[in-house]
């Protein structure tokens, strides 16, 4: 936490520049909700009084966050009403003139002086990377599973590139007769998570450093030869290695999970899958302008030297966009768009969603059931169980086969769109505060 975390945040520019292309409403008339739950207050949810509680020992650091989430000292509670004038002033600025003020105006300057001026962890952001940021449109990544195509964001991002992996590697077993019941359905959904993680960790990275091999990584040339080695043993793989194509490092980096999605499918057949985020609980735990600021640039990997000399993908350098493991996914089926679906939750994302994409198309399970079965997933060592669930039952066949076992919270937040032939479907997350809503 601190300044020295925050990254140049994209999304006004973003909204922005989508509206720009696509949007039919005025865009001053987009922003009266926000504007209204600012000025007259929302019903702090037991979740983010929870989260505060938590977090209590951050929030207090920066008077502007203590005075906000910690009034007289004490972590709001639940069902209090929180305002946020500030926060309402800010978004009626940008309703008004658009996202240049808060790149080249005082929302601008507000930000780098709350980063720079951090009194314990200094940042240091500057007025040109606000004012030289720029919305970058990427060839989305597209992978085939079963009769459908499942696209999503490419690099920096690691989730289209790690779903169209795991799924590619599964594309090569029949998960529909092993069913969402036998061990040996999660034995292949882990260790295919496996094997996509360790290439992440080497390979993911900022297109504009570093040559990312998308193509190879979820082309079946390479990934037959996982799939064959997961099913030449009835055990977990006992060691995974990332796949050889360059000369580069491993990077690790903490990715932490507060983080929103939601999708949207219009009356024309417009489809939005977005995911967004300010990575820490509280981001960096500073506020400018009403809100908090992001402590994205700890997507970075904490061990930019590598390993002897080699580079690190995910290495940090100024300009540069850090990797994450959003998944924002649109589901194509004949050309056209089937589904929607995607997640909150830090690295765990890929699971999240992998997980509901397994269980609706090879299981059959509709769409909220497949959000709502138990959390199971694994990022390169332990395989996660999601506690309080029957899926804890699991938890000694799975060390029997090998793995290292973890039984925890695994709080999700996916929401998902089926777009069938009578009608739009749509789920929500039960661990968290979404809904499903329609005209």
């Amino acid at each position: 936490v601190g300044g020295r975390s925050v990254g140049v945040p994209g999304i006004p520019k973003l909204l922005e520049d989508v509206h720009k292309r696509y949007g039919k409403l005025p865009w001053a008339s987009l922003f009266g909700k926000p504007i209204e739950l600012a000025e007259k207050g929302f019903a702090v949810s037991p979740r983010m009084a929870k989260s505060i509680e938590q977090n209590r020992q951050y929030l207090q650091r920066y008077p502007q966050t203590a005075a906000y989430f910690l009034p007289e000292g004490k972590p709001l509670a639940a069902g209090t009403v929180l305002k946020n004038p500030e926060f309402a002033a800010s978004v009626r600025l940008l309703a008004q003139k658009g996202s240049a003020p808060f790149y080249t105006g005082k929302p601008a300057r507000n930000m780098v002086k709350a980063v720079t001026g951090a009194r314990d962890n200094p940042g240091k952001i500057s007025l040109a990377d606000f004012k030289n940021y720029r919305v970058i449109e990427r060839t989305p990544v597209c992978a085939p599973y079963r009769e459908y195509e499942v696209c999503g964001m490419g690099a920096p991002s690691s989730g289209a590139i790690a779903l169209g992996e795991i799924l590619g590697i599964l594309q090569n077993q029949n998960m529909k007769t092993l069913g969402a019941d036998n061990i040996h359905s999660w034995r292949w959904i882990g260790d295919a998570s496996r094997v996509a993680f360790a290439d992440r960790d080497y390979y993911v990275g900022d297109p504009a450093f570093v040559n990312v091999p998308t193509k190879t990584l979820i082309g079946q040339p390479y990934l037959k030869t996982r799939a064959g080695a997961i099913r030449g043993t009835d055990k977990a793989l006992p060691k995974v290695e990332a796949g050889r194509f360059g000369a580069l490092a491993a990077g690790k980096a903490v990715e932490l999970p507060s983080t929103s999605h939601l999708v949207i499918v219009d009356k024309e057949g417009n489809v939005v899958s977005m995911t967004t985020s300010i990575e820490n609980a509280f981001g960096s735990t500073l506020m400018a302008n009403g809100y908090l600021l992001n402590n994205e640039l700890t997507d970075f990997a904490f061990n930019p030297a590598g390993e002897d000399g080699k580079t690190v993908a995910n290495s940090v350098a100024g300009g540069k966009r850090p990797r994450s493991s959003m998944a924002p996914t649109i589901v194509m089926k004949n050309g056209v768009p089937y589904m929607a679906v995607g997640s909150p939750g830090g690295s765990r994302i890929i699971g999240f969603v992998a997980k509901t994409l397994v269980a609706h198309i090879d299981w059959g399970m509709d769409i909220q059931t497949a959000i709502s079965l138990p959390n199971m997933l694994n990022r390169g060592s332990t395989y996660e169980i999601e506690e309080k669930t029957a899926a804890a039952a699991k938890a000694p066949a799975l060390e029997q086969l090998g793995y290292k076992v973890q039984v925890r919270d695994l709080n999700s937040g996916v929401q998902g769109i089926v777009i069938g032939k009578n009608g739009l479907q749509g789920g929500a997350d039960p661990r968290r505060e979404g809904k499903v809503m329609g005209d």
